[in-house]
């Protein structure tokens, strides 16, 4: 099965292991102007229908991957709150019944925002579900995921920073194609803040239309960023998170967390935490005490794969948002050594960066060491606010790179990570180029739990047969 994982993802991967391949990629991109979409674009489209359901998602609703949280948008009166669903498209013997609710911005006043929690799915299973009622009725699927387990393989993708102009439209429809089954969202979804008045509900409501292709038919795992907060005063407008919290629901209770800015989720063979960047974070407020049990929960004989997901980069050395995660770093590096974290995904930075496994935990401002060093125990730090939005890129990295940077660049793209087994993952990150998805850095990576010394010496063998031993990448 190895020999065929290996073969079945024949990408050029680059040597990195102890930092010694550093890379600041000089490749410019003539991207799409940083504009968001025109509204009356097809992308936006109103479905057609009296009523009809829109700015459909789901993500899971509970620990384990048997549920999921439907939700979705009637405009006209609130209608049905019921799905049907089942095993057979013709046949949707199932229902469960939902609730809705409405909120204002400012002067705008949101469509009648419906939620549904679907409970004891089966694993491994397409289900097939029906919203709405009548001729206006919409038909949508989705997959549950394998059961948790420590061999169940699994395809993430990762997106952050995502915003709706063409060049998000781009990067959105590369992921659909890349055959992920559920998205990792890092934060930044709209960027409906950066309108003003009842421009910003109205720039809600056409992100949420613009991303359903997916987001109708696969979990999306939300994380919150600053774009997110819409703390607007002279509107009126002081209570943080309003759009978001309203409209995207997450399993929060299931974790035992307070707040549905951070929770956690077992899927597959993989733990996802997820944590909040700008909600109090500091010794003995609510999400600190949450993350530290959290982190002990972690079952690596049953979830090997442990992930984290926030907003700003802990490790960043682009001078976009510099320094910005020193203080939650500060906060959480320890732990995430400690519990042998095995990679971090963050936004925030409007491109992508790659870190080696460094850490920064023996300063302590007096003594130890001033500046990162080598790790085996750290989480790789990876950045990928590239998605699209209308603030554009951010070009200018620090020089000389960092150390434990191993690669960056500032293009627009995705990434994926597919688990093969409790040892093995592949990752890539996709590049949008000109119209064009194109694999610009891939690794294989190691659990940290189950990836002993002995299975690397033995993998990375193989790995020498199979490719050149100059074009691997082993971490």
């Amino acid at each position: 099965m190895l020999l065929h994982f290996f073969l079945a993802s024949f990408v050029f991967l680059s040597s990195v292991k102890d930092g010694s391949a550093r890379i600041t990629s000089s490749f410019v991109r003539s991207e799409y102007p940083s504009k968001d979409i025109p509204l009356d674009h097809e992308a936006f489209a109103v479905p057609k229908g009296y009523n009809a359901p829109q700015q459909v998602h789901i993500t899971q609703g509970d620990y384990d991957g048997k549920a999921v949280i439907i939700s979705w948008v009637t405009t006209d009166e609130p209608g049905s709150c019921k799905v049907q669903y089942g095993t057979s498209e013709n046949k949707l013997h199932d229902s469960a019944d939902g609730s809705f609710t409405n909120y204002t911005f400012y002067q705008y006043k949101s469509g009648f925002i419906h939620q549904c929690l679907i409970e004891d799915l089966e694993y491994d299973t397409k289900y097939y579900y029906r919203i709405g009622s009548g001729d206006s009725s919409r038909d949508f699927w989705f997959k549950t995921p394998p059961k948790v387990g420590p061999d169940a393989p699994y395809k993430f993708g990762i997106i952050g920073d995502l915003g709706q102009t063409f060049n998000s439209l781009s990067t959105l429809d590369h992921y659909i194609e890349s055959g992920a089954e559920t998205v990792l969202f890092v934060g930044d979804l709209s960027y409906a803040d950066r309108y003003q008045y009842n421009d910003v509900g109205q720039r809600w409501d056409t992100w949420v239309r613009f991303v359903e292709k997916s987001t109708a038919y696969q979990p999306w795992i939300w994380s919150a960023g600053n774009h997110e907060i819409d703390y607007m005063p002279y509107m009126g407008e002081v209570v943080p998170f309003r759009n978001f919290l309203n409209r995207f629901p997450t399993p929060y209770l299931a974790s035992k967390s307070s707040s549905p800015l951070w929770y956690a989720i077992r899927r597959a063979s993989a733990h996802i935490i997820v944590i909040s960047s700008y909600s109090p974070f500091v010794k003995y407020t609510p999400q600190w005490t949450w993350l530290k049990d959290e982190l002990n929960r972690v079952d690596r004989e049953k979830t090997p794969w442990l992930i984290v997901l926030m907003h700003v980069p802990l490790y960043n050395s682009n001078e976009a948002h510099y320094m910005e995660g020193e203080s939650m770093r500060a906060a959480f590096e320890s732990w995430f050594i400690d519990h042998k974290v095995d990679v971090i995904f963050a936004g925030h930075v409007h491109a992508y960066e790659r870190s080696y496994r460094y850490s920064n935990v023996d300063y302590n401002i007096t003594s130890g060491h001033r500046y990162p060093v080598p790790d085996k125990s750290a989480p790789i730090y990876i950045t990928v606010g590239d998605g699209g939005n209308q603030e554009g890129l951010a070009s200018r990295f620090t020089e000389p790179q960092p150390q434990y940077s191993a690669f960056r660049e500032a293009s627009y793209g995705h990434s994926t990570l597919e688990i093969m087994n409790r040892t093995h993952a592949v990752y890539h990150w996709n590049r949008n180029d000109d119209g064009k998805k194109v694999k610009t850095d891939s690794f294989v990576l190691h659990n940290q739990y189950w990836g002993s010394h002995r299975r690397r010496k033995l993998n990375k063998h193989l790995l020498v047969r199979l490719f050149d031993a100059d074009t691997i990448t082993t971490i």
